[in-house]
């Protein structure tokens, strides 16, 4: 697994010249990368969240499109549209933004439900279909979507089976002092996007996306997740659990962070530090609990502590 463990170093480092003090953002960036799943970010404006996904596309030499969500905005409008040409006399597919690598959904959460639901096919079997033609996706395949959870004047809250389909969800946070002053000092003359290189391509994700799927997980570990996953659905603070693909999401997500620490084995470690990452945004909190003030990555927190973690040698038995 260490030729995973340079890969994310690699794309690492090269993301850290633009997104500055932002470590643990930038990990599950790369862990998300690594399962080929999509990545949800929520956070305020003006941190960079936009600039994250800019930069990934550039570090891996993946082509970037970006699609800017507002409230008119049509279905065609991301899938594409098919065009009759009248000198061939046939229709021909116009493909839309959402057929890319590396696609940036902005501000997912102010498009309609209609078309927020354009993106279900693409982000779960990786095609789209328009006037019953299939076209299939290139790979890799990620969708970076952010959202505002501050704004919600004009925005449609994404429904669950939207939200099920990000592997992760994850906040940027404001910079500390001593890192927005050195992001002052480097943006000075020249934004660092400008000069950043690619340090890989898409058959180096697919490659390190492939060792990923071989990391180990014992049978201790897949019950242990299964019962975090399971809890959510018993507790009583819950009005919708998490689904069986957020067991499979946590379970695939710790196989990267695993292997991205040069090991070919999963640890409980690997399970708890992804957990709420993993499964926060998938939990529905019940309107008494929302009364309590009590948020969804709370409840997944408490889960952590009241589950015993497993114990033993979660090694692969030669």
């Amino acid at each position: 697994m260490t030729d995973v463990k340079a890969f994310g170093e690699k794309i690492t480092a090269n993301l850290e010249k633009v997104i500055i003090g932002k470590a643990r953002s930038l990990e599950l960036i790369t862990i998300g990368l690594l399962c080929q799943g999509h990545i949800l970010i929520e956070d305020v404006p003006g941190v960079g969240k936009t600039m994250l996904a800019r930069s990934l596309a550039k570090s891996l030499d993946c082509q970037f499109n970006r699609i800017q969500f507002t409230p008119d905005m049509l279905p065609s409008d991301v899938t594409g549209v098919s065009i009759y040409n009248q000198k061939a006399g046939e229709f021909e597919f116009r493909a839309g933004p959402i057929i890319g690598q590396i696609v940036l959904a902005d501000e997912i959460n102010r498009a309609t439900p209609k078309t927020q639901a354009a993106l279900l096919e693409a982000m779960e079997e990786h095609q789209v279909t328009v006037d019953g033609v299939t076209h299939i996706l290139p790979s890799p395949f990620m969708v970076l979507a952010t959202q505002n959870p501050i704004e919600y004047e004009g925005t449609f809250p994404l429904p669950e089976a939207q939200l099920d389909r990000f592997l992760l969800r994850m906040r940027l946070g404001y910079p500390s002092l001593t890192d927005e002053m050195r992001v002052l000092g480097e943006q000075q003359l020249q934004h660092p996007i400008e000069t950043l290189q690619a340090v890989a391509n898409d058959k180096d994700v697919l490659e390190a996306a492939k060792q990923v799927k071989q990391v180990f997980v014992s049978q201790a570990i897949k019950r242990y997740i299964v019962d975090l996953v399971n809890k959510t659905r018993q507790s009583e603070d819950v009005y919708l659990g998490a689904s069986p693909r957020g067991s499979l999401s946590l379970a695939r997500a710790s196989q990267a962070r695993a292997a991205l620490q040069a090991r070919d084995h999963v640890l409980p470690d690997d399970v708890k530090e992804l957990a709420i990452s993993v499964l926060a945004h998938r939990v529905i909190v019940s309107p008494a609990a929302r009364l309590r003030d009590f948020s969804a990555d709370r409840i997944v927190e408490e889960i952590i502590h009241k589950v015993s973690a497993p114990g033993g040698d979660f090694r692969a038995s030669s």
